[in-house]
């Protein structure tokens, strides 16, 4: 990737577009109806990594840049990710996510679902006029294999007889198929060879499962404070994550663990802690961790050679802040 003096960071890169899109955000959720500005201002209050957006302005870094011509794109893959954290958190029955109420808590489930779908609609409206329909295509394609694997999840929840392998096609559809897509959508705007967008899907795909495996082993290991939301919350809802589902394979405690989960949603604070001792009594965390190893290094190696070096340190940077972050 060549030689580079200073390493910047991905926001660092990307900074015009962020705060731009954060001004764009403020504006597209303005509604006649004051009740979802209030919604949509809460949301964004709330923040975020804003990761999505800032991977696909980094790749849109990688050719042509016109900020003025990509950002609607942009607008519109935060407002989906937003929207579903929205109907994620109807779904969970969540009263706080990033240490800040949830709309649904505010406002009611009813009302909650609404302002998703609201947010929805206003992405659909950004990119719907554009002169490629591709982005359209794309984001609608991944809005439907989201809903597809929340779908699976539910299906699944609190079943014990359950496969790393039906885990890791879950989470590809819940959240690395939008991480690869938003790198995708830049590669695309960049002007990028066939081969160069391929591949930096391909980094995003990877680093929205080492992104997802992550966030899962957090669930059962760090505390509601760094969260910002319950420690162990997944599993109380009966989303068995990574750990969970080695844990049940290997601990010799593993039919004990069969049975708190099978209890569905009668499970205490006491049997959660049950079940967090037992899949620490085993290697879950160190091969759920080794997963992760995994897919960023096959983030770093889908990286295309012809990327400038300043863009690829920022995009192995964010494969490193994912391996490393603790919230």
């Amino acid at each position: 990737m060549g030689d580079y003096m200073k390493p910047l960071t991905v926001f660092d890169l990307v900074h015009d577009g962020l705060s731009l899109l954060e001004m764009e955000l403020a504006a597209v959720i303005e509604s006649e109806a004051e009740i979802m500005t209030d919604i949509g201002l809460h949301l964004l209050r709330a923040g975020g990594k804003r990761l999505r957006p800032a991977l696909y302005f980094l790749c849109a870094k990688a050719g042509t840049y016109n900020l003025t011509k990509i950002m609607p794109v942009a607008v519109a893959i935060e407002l989906i990710h937003m929207a579903t954290l929205v109907h994620d958190d109807v779904l969970d029955n969540a009263s706080t996510r990033r240490s800040i109420i949830t709309a649904n808590a505010c406002w009611g489930n009813n009302t909650a679902v609404l302002a998703g779908d609201y947010l929805f609609a206003k992405a659909f409206s950004l990119v719907s006029n554009r002169d490629n329909n591709i982005a359209l295509n794309l984001l609608t394609r991944e809005i439907c294999d989201i809903c597809e694997g929340e779908i699976i999840q539910i299906r699944d929840n609190f079943n014990v007889d359950q496969h790393e392998k039906d885990y890791l096609v879950r989470i590809n559809k819940k959240t690395a198929g939008f991480i690869a897509v938003s790198c995708q959508l830049g590669a695309l705007a960049a002007g990028l060879s066939e081969a160069d967008v391929k591949a930096l899907y391909n980094y995003g795909y990877a680093v929205g499962m080492a992104f997802q495996i992550t966030d899962d082993i957090l669930d059962v290991t760090a505390s509601s404070e760094k969260l910002g939301k319950p420690a162990g919350n997944d599993l109380k809802q009966g989303i068995l994550t990574l750990p969970v589902l080695y844990a049940l394979g290997k601990s010799s405690r593993g039919a004990e663990l069969r049975t708190l989960i099978t209890a569905g949603d009668n499970m205490t604070e006491d049997n959660l802690k049950r079940c967090i001792d037992i899949i620490h009594d085993t290697d879950a965390v160190e091969y759920s961790y080794q997963k992760v190893a995994e897919y960023l290094a096959s983030a770093r190696n889908s990286l295309p050679k012809s990327v400038d070096c300043k863009i690829g340190h920022a995009l192995l940077q964010v494969a490193d802040f994912i391996g490393l972050r603790q919230y």
